[in-house]
């Protein structure tokens, strides 16, 4: 039997909170990777300006060009956010607008993984509609199961250190990862 060849995702995370339950799920990603996969999170979308084509026009800021060239050199992306009314929030819908816009397009043809969490009992299920039909339009190959929506995420995140400690939630997080990994060596 050979061994598969190594792989590298990254994480966009959607969220700016210091205390976010998705930053939480997403700092616990490396250590839930299948053997073989390495996970880096990508830097701060925070960083972003607001995208206007006029300010596009003098050039792509430099933080937008640098996360487009990591996302273009993995081999997959894992994205995880929260849900802001029934939708992403404002700051991923931002970064992904500057991230379309970049040649060759960072996301045409690359495997993503969609996580979300929600203190609610649908975990982010709309979220993860409307950001699907983002990715639509990247040309992303979006991992379609096993899909990862935490639901009553408060309570699965140890509050003073946040930890991602939920047993069940690792475990799923672990099988989506294992997916998509599974997904991009065919």
């Amino acid at each position: 039997m050979t061994t598969p060849r190594p792989l590298h995702f990254v994480i966009l995370l959607g969220s700016l909170r210091k205390a976010s339950v998705n930053a939480a799920i997403a700092r616990a990603l490396p250590e839930l990777a299948p053997e073989g996969v390495s996970i880096e999170l990508l830097g701060s979308i925070g960083e972003f300006p607001h995208y206007d084509a006029d300010l596009q026009e003098q050039g792509f800021p430099p933080e937008v060009l640098a996360m487009a060239e990591k996302v273009r050199q993995a081999d997959g992306v894992v994205i995880v956010t929260p849900e802001y009314n029934y939708s992403v929030p404002g700051v991923l819908k931002n970064a992904i607008d500057w991230l379309s816009r970049v040649s060759p397009p960072p996301f045409a043809g690359k495997p993503v993984a969609i996580q979300t969490a929600s203190p609610g009992q649908i975990g982010g299920a709309r979220a993860q509609y409307h950001l699907r039909q983002s990715l639509v339009f990247l040309d992303a190959r979006v991992l379609n199961k096993p899909e990862i929506m935490v639901s009553a995420a408060y309570a699965k995140v140890d509050p003073g250190t946040l930890l991602l400690t939920d047993a069940s939630t690792r475990d799923h997080l672990a099988g989506q990862l294992a997916a998509l990994a599974s997904q991009i060596r065919g």
